[in-house]
């Protein structure tokens, strides 16, 4: 646990009992703080209480607080703040989420360092998970200490003070980055921006703005973004003193990037890293089977680039790639049969990152369908050539399968249908592959649950 300096003696209020409100509340009480709990769920006032801590009424209770810390879930500004936050900005009371206390309380003890912890955030619309996964089994590959979480694996101040020169792995979503009042990386991260949140943040430009504060406000000693879209090259050309400085690392799959200053980019399938001009290191990612697809070529190297930027050798970092397995319900493959793959995308919850799935192979029998997104599918049109029939879950599978010009669409409703049909029709050389381009909620708890039932009906079809 990572207690939270700053607050002994004070009362400070917590705001949602999930992983990251929960851990924030026992952090906050190590670190001496008086916490006052409250989440809408009477399960979780329940199992916070059964721990030692006091539900009440935040809004009664404000003018007693010291800070309100929010978890990232609930909206603080669009598309209206949640009552409890209203009430806290009228009073003036500063509001926090768990990433800003991380920030503010991992410094608390630096002079017990010979050499001092470091700190990788990633952010961005895609990628973001399998990066920050990568990125940390790199780095656990190569002996190096490193812990993963935020908004992957644990709660940020649940896991252990980092060792000496130990490095901890953040994955950041544009919740975490709007809110938290310190945000200090010594290397950050910019995969990549598709629309994506726009509710919450009243727009594309809010969305960018909430990944932006990652780098405007934290000023890392290295900042690695990729430039395959306009924000990530206007970002890159905020950041950069000039065409040569090497503190920002320019990423990006599909073309090649030349000038004086430091880049890593993947082309049919090979990762170059160019520097002051010259090549330093190229690997071949086509045969690393848990980076299938341009999309996870972009990831691949925004991980070298991090890790590169950390100090380890490029054939250090190319062992790490090719041990990595892959994270579940991203790009999963979950089994292979006579020439046949079935591959698990649950996580691919928009068009983007689902027109990229599409792209990773070349005849698809794809799964998708659930909660569309505002935006439509039009997006999806790159990646339909690929499709050889498509088989539409959700509760208004219909109005998906419209949305899908020229393809051939079997309208299925649920899982067990989808996977029956698509396991009857696949030919060998094909993939079954589940990549939604929605959320999932009119079906299930989340992606993850979403995927599991795929992986599970997948089986039992194949009877594994």
């Amino acid at each position: 646990m990572i207690p939270v300096s700053g607050f002994d003696g004070a009362v400070v209020g917590v705001l949602g009992l999930g992983r990251s409100g929960l851990s924030a509340a026992r952090a906050l009480r190590a670190g001496g703080a008086e916490v006052l709990v409250w989440d809408d769920t009477p399960a979780a006032r329940e199992r916070a209480e059964g721990e030692g801590f006091e539900a009440v009424d935040l809004v009664r209770a404000m003018e007693r607080l010291a800070c309100l810390v929010v978890s990232p879930g609930i909206p603080h500004l669009y598309p209206a703040p949640n009552p409890v936050i209203a009430a806290a900005l009228e009073a003036g009371v500063p509001v926090d989420n768990d990433i800003g206390l991380f920030f503010r309380s991992l410094g608390a003890g630096w002079d017990m360092y010979d050499r001092a912890p470091k700190v990788v955030c990633v952010t961005g619309s895609n990628g973001k998970s399998t990066t920050s996964a990568l990125i940390h089994h790199i780095l656990s590959a190569s002996g190096r200490e490193s812990q993963l979480a935020g908004n992957i694996g644990r709660g940020v101040l649940d896991i252990d003070a980092p060792g000496d020169g130990g490095i901890v792995v953040l994955e950041l979503s544009s919740y975490q980055t709007d809110l938290a009042r310190a945000l200090t990386p010594d290397v950050a991260v910019f995969t990549n921006l598709s629309p994506d949140h726009l509710d919450r943040h009243a727009g594309l430009g809010g969305y960018f703005a909430a990944k932006r504060r990652l780098f405007a406000e934290g000023g890392p000693d290295r900042a690695v973004i990729g430039v395959d879209e306009v924000e990530g090259r206007f970002l890159a050309g905020q950041l950069a003193e000039g065409r040569a400085d090497d503190r920002v690392i320019r990423v990006s799959s599909g073309r090649k990037l030349s000038g004086p200053g430091w880049m890593v980019f993947a082309r049919k399938g090979f990762l170059t890293e160019w520097r002051k001009g010259k090549q330093i290191a190229s690997i071949d990612l086509r045969e690393i089977k848990g980076l299938p697809g341009a999309h996870n070529h972009q990831n691949a190297c925004a991980a070298f680039a991090a890790c590169r930027a950390l100090g380890l050798g490029p054939r250090d970092i190319e062992a790490g790639l090719r041990s990595y397995e892959g994270l579940p319900h991203r790009s999963q493959l979950i089994a292979e049969r006579e020439g046949i793959r079935f591959v698990n995308d649950s996580k691919a919850t928009n068009v983007d990152s689902a027109l990229k799935a599409l792209q990773a192979f070349d005849r698809v029998r794809w799964v998708c369908g659930g909660l569309m997104k505002d935006g439509g599918l039009e997006g999806l049109a790159a990646g339909l050539p690929n499709v050889v029939k498509a088989y539409v879950i959700g509760r208004e599978p219909e109005g998906f399968a419209l949305g899908l010009p020229g393809v051939e669409a079997e309208i299925c409703g649920d899982m067990a249908t989808a996977v029956e049909r698509a396991v009857a029709d696949v030919q060998p050389g094909e993939v079954v592959l589940l990549a939604p381009a929605a959320a999932s909620f009119d079906q299930y708890d989340n992606f993850e649950k979403r995927g599991e039932d795929f992986t599970l009906k997948v089986r039992a079809a194949l009877g594994l």
